[in-house]
Parts: C-alpha cells; sequence; structure tokens
C-alpha cells in the first residue's frame, strides 16, 4: 500500500493508505477529523467540501493519494483555537444551521465563495454559488444571510492563518 503525505490544518501527517480510499475516509477514518461528512456518496450535497491548496474540492470525490503533496483545510482548521473564524461566528449569530449536518460543507463553501467573488456579495450569488451545497433541514433563508454577514465580517479583518486559508 502507498504511503501518502500531505499538510492537513497546518500539521504534516503520512499515513499508508488504500489506493482507493476517498480523501473524506483518510481525514475521517485515519485522521479522526470527523467535522468533514459524507452525505449523499453521489458528490451532490457538498457535507464533504474541504480545502485543497486553496480550493474548495469534494473530498468525496477525491482519492487521499490525489492530494499527495498537498495544503488541505478542513473545518477543524477553520477556527483560532478557541476563536470562531468569522464565517463560524455569523452561521452562529445568524442561525445559520438547524441540525448542523451540512454547516462544515456550507461554511468551507462559503470561505471559497468569499476568495473568489469577494466580500460584498447579494443573495442571489450566494444561492448560485451554493448550486452544489444541499440542506435538507431549513429554506436557506439563514445561511445565505450567514454567509453574507461572514463575507463582511471577513473584510473587516482576519488573522494570517484564516487569510492563508483562502
Amino acid at each position: 500500500m502507498p504511503v501518502v503525505s500531505m499538510t492537513v490544518n497546518g500539521k504534516p501527517v503520512q499515513a499508508e493508505v488504500d489506493t482507493r480510499t476517498l480523501l473524506v475516509q483518510f481525514l475521517r477514518e485515519t485522521l479522526r477529523l470527523t467535522g468533514t461528512h459524507v452525505g449523499c456518496d453521489t458528490s451532490q450535497c457538498g457535507a464533504c467540501v474541504v480545502h485543497v491548496d486553496g480550493l474548495a474540492v469534494k473530498s468525496c470525490t477525491m482519492l487521499a493519494v490525489q492530494a499527495e503533496g498537498a495544503e488541505v483545510l478542513t473545518i477543524e482548521g477553520v477556527a483560532t483555537g478557541d476563536t470562531l473564524h468569522p464565517m463560524q461566528e455569523a452561521f452562529r449569530q445568524n442561525h445559520g444551521l438547524q441540525c448542523g449536518y451540512c454547516t462544515p460543507g456550507m461554511i468551507m463553501t462559503a470561505l471559497d465563495i468569499v476568495r473568489r467573488k469577494g466580500h460584498d456579495l447579494d443573495d442571489r450569488t450566494i444561492r448560485e454559488e451554493l448550486e452544489g451545497n444541499l440542506c435538507r433541514c431549513t429554506g436557506y433563508h439563514n445561511i445565505v444571510k450567514s454567509i453574507a454577514a461572514g463575507a463582511r465580517a471577513m473584510a473587516d479583518g482576519d488573522s494570517p492563518r484564516q487569510q492563508a486559508a483562502e
């Protein structure tokens, strides 16, 4: 079995993996980073979104060996210690979750939206950009509101680690 090496949430990791191991499985089962969820097994729900080398990817569609040498950021690496990232705080303040299962993927996607589209996001842009993320509990109103608020808060200043994650 091959050995895969990558940096996850700023820490170097290395493990032997089966060549068929998905990145989401590697994160959850090998590294025990269970914030990244598997919601559909068909790459449609977005619960598994992580950042690989700064880009949002669905980790259920990527093999762990494809992340060899990559920088991977999961929801567990977004906060700074006990301080939530502005996007996480916006989800908390604006009730952008119900059961919370889709929330990590929504937040990781939201960070990517801000990276690509900037800090001044309108509802239509956010809704269009969330096309690959499904929430089975809400009507998306508070998720959209949370992303807009988080984007504005990020414009007011991030920590250097948070900026590097974008």
